[in-house]
């Protein structure tokens, strides 16, 4: 749950300019809260605190982030196909920024895959990094981002079209190759979203 210490009104004016929904507070301390499907932001006196699924959604238009983020990746499947998630890891120099592992239905591990590096890439960019160090251990789809390898599944293609066109979005990113090992965190989270029943 990210608590950001700012000016509450400036922080109002910067959701509305992005769309957001803003509405009264709840109580006598609240002094507004915006809302969306994924996240809830409670402004107070000096802070707004965002919570939700996915709190980076809000907290990405509260920040002058900037900057670069190392971006980790992993995807699991159990049966290829059968029960799969996706878990990511958004990290720099001051620590964990954004984490998630979340189930995403039945897929193969492949698809997993890409679903875990499109939904860390959009966080990353909500978040308002510029530049994205990417790294997964999944060599097939570093290979296949990278254009190392060709994609021939039509699935695989559009989600890495997708990939690529997040990629794009940042002023600079780097895709590369990671034992298992380093991307621990990222494989924890998505394991632990096809445990949790």
């Amino acid at each position: 749950m990210p608590v950001i210490e700012c000016d509450p009104a400036a922080a109002r004016e910067r959701l509305a300019s992005a769309g957001v929904e803003i509405e009264p507070g709840n109580t006598a301390h609240e002094q507004w809260r915006a809302r969306t499907d994924e996240a809830t932001a409670v402004a107070y006196e000096d802070k707004v605190v965002v919570q939700g699924s996915r709190p980076w959604s809000l907290a990405g238009h509260l920040e002058d982030r900037g900057g670069r983020a190392y971006v980790y990746f992993d995807g699991a499947s159990r049966g290829n196909p059968g029960p799969a998630a996706a878990g990511w890891v958004i990290v720099t120099d001051e620590g964990i920024v954004a984490e998630s592992g979340e189930r995403i239905g039945r897929a193969t591990n492949n698809e997993a895959e890409y679903e875990a590096i499109i939904r860390a890439l959009a966080a990353a960019r909500d978040l308002g990094f510029d530049r994205v160090d990417v790294r997964g251990d999944s060599e097939l789809i570093i290979r296949q981002l990278t254009g190392v390898y060709q994609v021939s599944a039509p699935n695989l293609r559009e989600k890495r079209a997708t990939a690529r066109e997040l990629l794009e979005s940042f002023e600079s990113w780097d895709l590369q190759h990671v034992p298992r090992e380093v991307n621990d965190r990222a494989d924890d989270l998505a394991d632990e979203a096809l445990d949790d029943r």
